[in-house]
């Protein structure tokens, strides 16, 4: 089973690209973030007719998560546990059917920035809540695999100039502690199990010539339960993707689950 995570930075504006993706690269499961568009705007026919089920968490104009699947998704949840007054579509999870049934949530984690504003106690907050919820997946023993922007950068490895970073949300030291606290819980980073080499980036800004210069950095994670590890058998980041006409700031990352 091959799992893929992808921001697409509007998936109606960037339509064309992201179905040339799929048609290329047909992975079983896809996880979508920064869809940006309400449930009823999701292009959801174009990916039925690709073979897809779907499913979609979405909010106007902003943030947004979809669920695409080869076979049926099954117990569906929209958000964590616990939303606050101004819950933002940033969670989506649901069972891949199949023999060897998989869990799997598309996450997109808040940005935190700036960080002197409201946005990065609530990125904080949220990634407190995603911890709790995570401990009860956990506590189900199953395969189980968190993906998506989770906006940080785990490590100075995980980015070409990790000083230009310094005191930004992705990279504050409260982040990267609450990071290791949801890793801590037993989930295992697949980029670092299956290959760990520095280098490997899932987003470049489109300022400054970021692409171009590899201003790069790694914040598109999957996160394994022990009954996922133990399943893994390699992944890919499609670096090239970026370089397409009008990409997004992010690129897809796949995971392979030898099922």
């Amino acid at each position: 089973m091959r799992i893929a995570t992808w921001n697409v930075n509007s998936v109606n504006a960037r339509l064309e690209t992201v179905l040339k993706w799929f048609e290329a690269a047909q992975p079983d499961v896809a996880c979508l973030q920064e869809i940006k568009c309400v449930d009823e705007k999701f292009p959801a026919e174009a990916f039925e007719r690709l073979g897809y089920n779907v499913a979609v968490h979405g909010q106007k104009a902003y943030n947004g998560v979809a669920l695409l699947s080869k076979t049926p998704l099954e117990d569906v949840r929209r958000g964590l546990p616990d939303p606050g007054e101004e819950e933002q579509s940033r969670y989506l999870e649901a069972v891949i059917s199949g023999p060897t049934p998989v869990r799997v949530a598309s996450i997109y984690l808040p940005n935190g920035n700036p960080v002197d504003s409201e946005k990065y106690p609530y990125k904080l907050a949220w990634m407190d809540r995603l911890n709790r919820h995570a401990r009860d997946l956990l506590a189900l023993e199953e395969p189980l695999v968190l993906t998506g922007d989770f906006n940080v950068i785990p490590e100075a490895r995980d980015a070409e100039f990790p000083a230009n970073w310094e005191g930004d949300a992705l990279f504050r030291p409260q982040t990267r502690e609450a990071f290791r606290a949801l890793k801590h819980l037993g989930l295992s980073d697949a980029y670092l199990e299956a290959d760990g080499a520095p280098g490997a980036y899932t987003f470049w800004d489109y300022q400054a010539g970021a692409w171009q210069r590899n201003n790069g950095i790694r914040i598109d994670h999957a996160l394994l339960s022990p009954q996922a590890a133990d399943l893994l058998a390699g992944v890919s980041i499609h670096r090239d993707v970026r370089s397409w006409e009008k990409p997004s700031d992010h690129v897809p990352f796949v995971i392979e689950l030898d099922l």
